[in-house]
């Protein structure tokens, strides 16, 4: 599946988004999916948080020491990150995964403090997209990506404060779209 670049652009365009309640989660409870693993032609299971975030900030911090400009800028985002989950399964067959799997993860997603930046559907080919924002006292804490086609899924969760400036910031870089100032 292939994730185009403008839903860098849609994360950064998210700037005044409203806020909602402050006891909902920005963490998915995503299955572990251990039944589809000998079933599918290519996995994906990803989870950086704590101990192994931490590390990642410090070798991305050394990567950067001395650096300037964009790629200096980049690795600034992974300090408010507090988690990165990816799962993603490939099949060499339609309908060897359940729908209901990816639709208790689509419903998560109604639930309090997330709101949809887009919502992409595709009928010839039964290809669904959700970009969903978890938004908490007006800043985004957590961002959320559910791509669905009959031979693949991903799921993406993201934890942590994520800051639209820091992201606008890298305007003409890394294939993020430039905003002009009065956008």
């Amino acid at each position: 599946m292939k994730f185009s670049r403008s839903f860098a652009l849609l994360a950064a365009a998210a700037l005044a988004l409203p806020a909602h309640g402050a006891d909902a989660n920005p963490e998915l409870r995503i299955p572990d999916f251990n039944h589809l693993r000998s079933r599918a032609v290519d996995s994906v299971d990803v989870t950086i948080d704590g101990f192994l975030m931490r590390i990642a900030r410090k070798f991305a911090a050394k990567a950067a020491e001395g650096e300037d400009g964009p790629e200096a800028e980049a690795l600034g985002l992974l300090d408010d990150i507090k988690s990165v989950r990816v799962r993603n399964f490939k099949f060499d067959a339609d309908g060897v995964y359940s729908k209901a799997d990816i639709d208790s993860i689509r419903k998560q997603l109604s639930g309090p403090g997330w709101s949809a930046l887009a919502q992409v559907r595709k009928r010839a080919s039964e290809e669904d997209i959700d970009v969903y924002l978890f938004i908490e006292d007006d800043r985004i804490k957590g961002l959320a990506v559910v791509a669905s086609e009959p031979r693949e899924f991903t799921i993406v969760n993201i934890i942590g404060s994520i800051d639209p400036d820091k992201i606008a910031s890298l305007g003409g870089q890394f294939g993020i779209p430039q905003l002009s100032q009065n956008q």
